[in-house]
């Protein structure tokens, strides 16, 4: 499929703790730098998957900035339509020792000029996709002008608790519809019940995933697996999803959604390369 992927391309500095995470203390552990953003970490999922895939976003200056652009030519990610910011996107998270996040900070300032304005100048590059993918660190304004005018398939990430609200101003100004949404239980309490979202895919973490559509439920365990890092996971998850492609039932969907989840989670980075390995 050829893929457009709008939204954070960023840089990740993840801190993992050896022992059990003491609060407001100094925990001993390991400190990575790694690529990140929920866009760039889906596209990055969706070209080993083997798609054709374009994204739309704000790079940083300096050398981080080029670091991240030059890393998704590499990966196969084309940068059509991209611009340089002078800022960078960065995202900081610590991490307990059996894997899970204890929390973090997200600094996604460079792409507060992801505009309506500047998607209308192109339209041309994600209109011609077929399945367009958002995350919610585009603004209200940025995510109802992308509902209106997405010709293909609109998937959207809901990202966070906080973020989930740009998704639910965006479709109460807007009068498109959205594909399908990839929201956690906390974040789908903003989403509930809208009637203009066909899909709605609610990831439970270690429970697995529930999707709501017409309103019906449906739930799906997930597989096991031996955690060595969460961060990425729920990318890996709708990466898998999107991959299915627009026509595919929920149970087939959901099983490339959680095999790929699966596999990202028994990996240390937060893409892992053994995506491109895996036989659906």
């Amino acid at each position: 499929m050829k893929i457009c992927v709008i939204g954070g391309a960023n840089v990740d500095i993840t801190g993992k703790a050896a022992f059990k995470f003491v609060y407001g203390d100094s925990n001993p552990g390991s400190v990575r730098l790694s690529l990140g953003g929920v866009a760039r970490n889906i596209a990055h999922n969706l070209a080993l998957l083997g798609n054709e895939v374009n994204i739309l976003t704000f790079f940083g200056g300096g050398e981080l900035g080029r670091i991240v652009k030059d890393s998704c030519s590499l990966i196969g990610i084309g940068t059509e339509g991209c611009q340089t910011s002078g800022e960078n996107s960065c995202f900081v998270s610590l991490i307990s020792s059996d894997g899970e996040m204890v929390g973090g900070v997200s600094d996604m300032k460079a792409i507060t000029g992801l505009t309506p304005e500047w998607l209308m100048e192109r339209e041309h590059i994600y209109n011609s996709a077929d399945v367009v993918v958002a995350d919610a660190n585009l603004s209200a304004e940025a995510l109802a002008y992308l509902i209106d005018s997405c010709s293909p398939p609109l998937y959207i990430d809901a990202v966070s608790g906080i973020k989930s609200h740009r998704v639910k101003e965006a479709i109460e100004v807007s009068s498109g519809k959205i594909h399908a949404i990839k929201c956690n239980s906390l974040e789908a309490k903003t989403l509930i019940d809208n009637e203009r979202i066909c899909r709605k895919y609610v990831s439970q973490g270690p429970d697995g995933v529930k999707v709501e559509e017409n309103g019906k439920e449906f739930s799906f365990p997930s597989l096991p697996c031996m955690v060595v890092n969460t961060t990425g996971a729920g990318d890996a998850l709708f990466a898998g999803i999107i991959n299915a492609g627009p026509e595919a039932s929920i149970e087939d969907a959901v099983s490339m959604g959680l095999l790929c989840a699966k596999t990202t989670v028994e990996s240390p980075d937060t893409v892992s390369d053994k995506i491109k390995s895996l036989k659906f």
